[in-house]
């Protein structure tokens, strides 16, 4: 098997072999990235699609500076914000001043013993901002204001919107644990 640098440049070279070699190694994780942007998998997949093009289109570009896997993540989530932005859905308001309180950090937020499946049913439900910036800031590890650059949105509107993503999942989960016990 190659390794990852004769993988990319055999790529580069148009070797159709290593291109499947390459789409069947990263394609799962991806796929995965993809979802958790997107509100179905026809729209996971399409978002993949486009984001496999643009990576083997743009490959001869790579510079091994960061690790593939990085650099690609980068490539998954700016095509899922462009496809969710050309839905012209994901911000509805603009909240130029948020004051509230954040109240937890991205890794206490109470998700920690919840099944993937599960969590990232509750993230593909809340509104298409709210899922944005919770994904970008509790799972991929974006600040604010990195998240404001990257959407052109407003510092405050990015904290709003998160404030806005857990308390929904908080609200979701409790419901979940009352009709559990229910059972």
């Amino acid at each position: 098997m190659r390794d990852e640098k004769q993988i990319v440049n055999a790529c580069i070279q148009q070797d159709r072999v290593a291109q499947r070699q390459l789409y069947e190694l990263a394609a799962p994780k991806l796929y995965v990235l993809a979802k958790r942007y997107m509100k179905n998998a026809d729209e996971a997949q399409d978002v993949l699609q486009d984001a496999f093009v643009k990576i083997f289109g743009n490959l001869g570009g790579f510079r091994f500076d960061c690790p593939l896997e990085a650099w690609m993540k980068r490539i998954v989530i700016n095509t899922a914000l462009k496809a969710i932005q050309k839905n012209g859905q994901m911000f509805k308001t603009d909240i130029e001043d948020y004051h509230g309180e954040l109240g937890d950090t991205p890794h206490n937020l109470g998700l920690e013993n919840l099944k993937m499946e599960t969590l990232l049913g509750y993230i593909q439900d809340l509104p298409d901002g709210c899922q944005t910036i919770f994904n970008l800031y509790a799972i991929e590890g974006f600040k604010h204001h990195e998240i404001a650059d990257l959407l052109q949105i407003s510092e405050g509107t990015s904290k709003s919107q998160f404030s806005r993503a857990r308390q929904l999942l908080v609200e979701k989960i409790r419901k979940e644990e009352i009709l559990s016990g229910q059972k």
